[in-house]
């Protein structure tokens, strides 16, 4: 990961400083399985630099933005980066104060405590990623108040208190465009080095279609490029939901067509398929007739 970080032009210094954080914190054989290397690779090399100097530093990060901009694979491409295993706690799911620290439960006749993934990430020097922490319930927000800040400790009810290893760190990713989000307190954020994830643009557009497709066509990604720029003006500005602003959806149409799928059927299937307001899926129809046409090979 650190030479391909390097050709694609992150400062050397700041690797060489990554390799030792590598090589001083070591693994335990039990989470090894945990670090594994993402199938996508996070394009910015400004973002990449004020994220690794900000992790380095001992900081935690707040990823900030919006629909498809890279904020989980970007807290992927970070755990990889720096060796360290990945937990990952989803607060869209709901999940209380018990789900992070860990209950009490039954071993072999016994009460045995089973840690969460916030105890855990604290024992064994994880990466710990809080996807969309502003959806968060208050109680679970609390049990991370300590374990972020100076103190770097969860106090486990009825059992002990934890302390986070030196190089365990925490990854929060918030978009306010989805529904159920909220503001997050100021304490809360200033516990974090706060990154403002850019917004998308042609040219990483086209960047990312080359590293994930082989000969593909450039005609047809620049099409594609500017429809998917169009669909996320239009979610930008109130005209529809961010629903078809799927970057995932239109990599899969690409692969779809390339397997001998009709565009504009695969572009159904994964990007105006997914909105379900009718009005508003005939305009991203619209758009997508008007941008592509059917003979369209990638």
């Amino acid at each position: 990961m650190i030479d391909k970080l390097k050709s694609y032009g992150i400062s050397e210094n700041l690797l060489n400083d990554l390799q030792k954080f590598r090589d001083f914190y070591k693994v335990d054989e039990e989470v090894q399985d945990r670090i594994f290397e993402p199938t996508d690779f996070f394009f910015g090399v400004d973002v990449w630099e004020k994220c690794i100097y900000s992790l380095l530093n001992g900081q935690n990060l707040l990823l900030v933005g919006g629909k498809a901009t890279g904020k989980n694979i970007l807290s992927d491409n970070l755990a990889f980066a720096f060796g360290r295993p990945k937990w990952t706690i989803s607060f869209h799911n709901y999940i209380d104060a018990d789900d992070l620290i860990g209950v009490d439960t039954y071993k072999k006749g016994e009460v045995v405590f089973r840690p969460g993934s916030i105890t855990n990430v604290a024992r064994y020097g994880g990466f710990g990623v809080l996807d969309e922490i502003n959806m968060a319930k208050n109680e679970a927000i609390s049990v991370l108040y300590s374990a972020l800040d100076y103190r770097r400790l969860i106090d486990v009810s009825g059992y002990d208190i934890v302390k986070l290893k030196e190089e365990a760190r925490f990854i929060s990713t918030i978009n306010y465009g989805y529904l159920g989000t909220k503001e997050l307190n100021e304490a809360l954020v200033s516990r974090f080095a706060v990154i403002q994830m850019p917004d998308i643009s042609k040219g990483l557009l086209l960047e990312i279609f080359r590293s994930k497709f082989e000969n593909v066509n450039e005609e047809g990604i620049s099409i594609l490029s500017d429809l998917f720029l169009s669909i996320q003006d239009k979610a930008k500005n109130g005209q529809i939901s961010s629903r078809a602003v799927d970057l995932r959806g239109l990599f899969s149409a690409v692969k779809l067509n390339r397997n001998g799928l009709n565009i504009k059927k695969a572009l159904e299937i994964f990007i105006s398929g997914k909105v379900f307001d009718e009005y508003e899926r005939q305009l991203v129809t619209d758009l997508i007739n008007l941008n592509v046409s059917d003979n369209l090979k990638l």
